[in-house]
């Protein structure tokens, strides 16, 4: 395939396909908001409603609506999220719940700060599609309490003991380096300015391993890495997420050395974690060679080959490096064949080390319409701009012939 065949491809997956499977499988028309444990065919097989799922779906559908087409229906399936959201979501706080019953009663305590960095997402996307104040008051809200809580996400619910191995994670900063760019509009320079910075340094000078070239999951407080299952992890989808990230950070700063060195670091994770028996990511690697903890870390994870596959689109959109290039196809070559499937729409989500479907589920507590979407997006719109200017030079040329 030559590169307009291959966003051919991803945009047409995305709007014939995996949208249409959600809008039509997921709302909840009694209660609002979205069901997300949908089976192979898109039945309901669990009526649970975990927020950052529902925030990440309001999102998609407020992002389309953005910057694909304005589509009233696209808008109004976020709104229904949204409202869904605004009535149940939140605690007298406004942190954001893990997780609610189908009616909206709170079942899991506002634990886990990324139901707050989606809900922030959400909010400033759908904002920025309708133009209501109070959607920017919640997407600000929200920004504001995750700055706080930055230090201590978890809070009251940490079941560690204070002082004895002290370990952030990587994905914190990881998602503020996303999330601060797509709600830009509603945070002041400073903010903005300020988050990308500290993220910045944080994943490059704590999170990454020079000696190795690669990028811890967790380490201690001003990056030593502590010799232990946690401090040994590497999550190659996460850390290839991050990288492209940065990369976007680094194109917008006009940063040429930060952009060289995410393609460095995405490629090397590659180099890493790909499975050279079976083909595909492996979830989690120990960075010693050690067998990790997670009893899952020979899965093959579609949100990791999706997530790898814009890190390399964008490694050669940004740098021309023909080795992103050569990876992108491989991963293409690799997720195609296994993840979508053809029956019944969108994509599978867990594959064991072979390659082969592990569960038939469309959607879960973790799978939800969020990194098959967003990615699918990227990838086309990516591919797209990589195009432009090859398009641009055959006209030149041929002008000039």
């Amino acid at each position: 395939m030559d590169l307009n065949q291959y966003a051919a491809v991803y945009k047409d997956n995305l709007l014939k396909d995996v949208i249409p499977f959600w809008e039509k499988f997921s709302p909840d028309q009694q209660y609002g908001g979205y069901f997300t444990c949908l089976d192979r065919q898109g039945k309901v097989f669990d009526t649970d409603k975990f927020i950052w799922l529902q925030a990440r779906q309001v999102w998609t559908f407020s992002m389309l609506y953005n910057k694909v087409e304005a589509r009233t229906s696209w808008l109004d399936f976020a709104v229904m999220g949204a409202s869904f959201l605004e009535q149940y979501g939140r605690d007298e706080k406004g942190d954001w719940f893990f997780s609610l019953t189908r009616e909206g009663k709170p079942l899991v305590q506002p634990y886990n700060i990324f139901s707050d960095c989606f809900a922030a997402m959400a909010f400033g996307q759908l904002y920025k599609a309708t133009g209501e104040k109070r959607y920017k008051n919640i997407a600000v809200h929200t920004f504001d309490r995750i700055l706080q809580r930055y230090n201590e996400p978890k809070g009251k619910y940490n079941k560690t003991v204070p002082g004895t191995r002290p370990l952030k994670g990587l994905s914190l900063p990881m998602i503020l380096s996303n999330l601060v760019l797509d709600i830009e509009h509603v945070l002041s320079g400073e903010q903005v300015r300020n988050t990308i910075d500290n993220c910045v340094k944080t994943v490059m000078e704590e999170f990454f391993h020079p000696s190795t070239g690669l990028v811890l999951e967790n380490v201690i407080p001003g990056g030593r890495m502590s010799d232990s299952f946690e401090g040994r992890a590497v999550i190659p989808g996460h850390s290839l997420e991050s990288m492209w990230f940065l990369m976007d950070i680094a194109a917008r700063n006009e940063d040429a050395d930060l952009l060289s060195k995410t393609v460095g670091i995405a490629l090397n994770l590659l180099n890493f974690g790909w499975d050279q028996e079976y083909g595909g990511i492996f979830y989690v690697l120990d960075i010693k060679g050690h067998p990790p903890q997670h009893l899952e870390w020979d899965q093959k994870l579609w949100w990791v080959h999706l997530e790898a596959i814009v890190a390399m689109l964008k490694g050669y959109r940004y740098t021309g490096d023909k080795r992103c290039m050569e990876w992108f196809k491989i991963l293409h070559d690799y997720a195609w064949s296994r993840f979508p499937d053809p029956d019944y729409g969108e994509w599978y989500g867990y594959l064991n080390r072979r390659g082969e479907t592990l569960l038939p589920l469309k959607g879960g507590k973790w799978k939800g319409c969020f990194h098959v979407p967003r990615c699918l997006f990227q990838g086309w719109k990516t591919l797209e701009e990589i195009i432009a200017p090859e398009n641009d030079l055959q006209q030149t040329t041929s002008s000039h012939g």
